[in-house]
């Protein structure tokens, strides 16, 4: 069986909880990602994703130069790197969340996003995605 260590992104991008909305965005957009882990004084403290962006900043009409991440940032949600993809499925299906913090011995040491899990099931089923599978968001 395939672990999440396997198909995770070991390439964690991070914010600050002081950081703007417009300058998270173009970070998740200049590195190609869905996501940023927020920090506080060097301890993550949640999550900023491009849906809370959307949901909670550009729906609302907030101005995103001023709109800090701490006040989009959701609760991070982790999984341990040992699990299986199917437990980061049902994770995510039941958590309501798209992205999940892998750990090892209670360190951060990547990030499985919705689109890791569609690009190796679809490895898995018609082989359209060749090892080490790619994220896509």
């Amino acid at each position: 069986m395939i672990t999440i260590a396997e198909v995770m992104s070991k390439d964690v991008k991070k914010t600050t909880v002081g950081a703007s909305i417009a300058e998270a965005a173009e970070r998740m957009r200049d590195n190609r990602v869905g996501s940023l882990l927020v920090e506080k004084d060097r301890q993550l403290v949640g999550i900023v994703t491009d849906t809370d962006v959307v949901r909670k900043a550009v729906a609302e009409r907030k101005d995103l130069a001023k709109t800090t991440v701490a006040s989009v940032m959701t609760h991070l949600h982790n999984i341990d790197s040992t699990q299986l993809l199917l437990d980061a499925h049902d994770m995510m299906r039941y958590s309501g969340v798209r992205h999940l913090a892998v750990r090892e011995d209670g360190n951060v040491v990547g990030i499985l996003s919705v689109g890791d899990l569609a690009a190796y099931f679809a490895w898995l089923s018609e082989g359209e995605v060749p090892p080490p599978w790619e994220p896509r968001y």
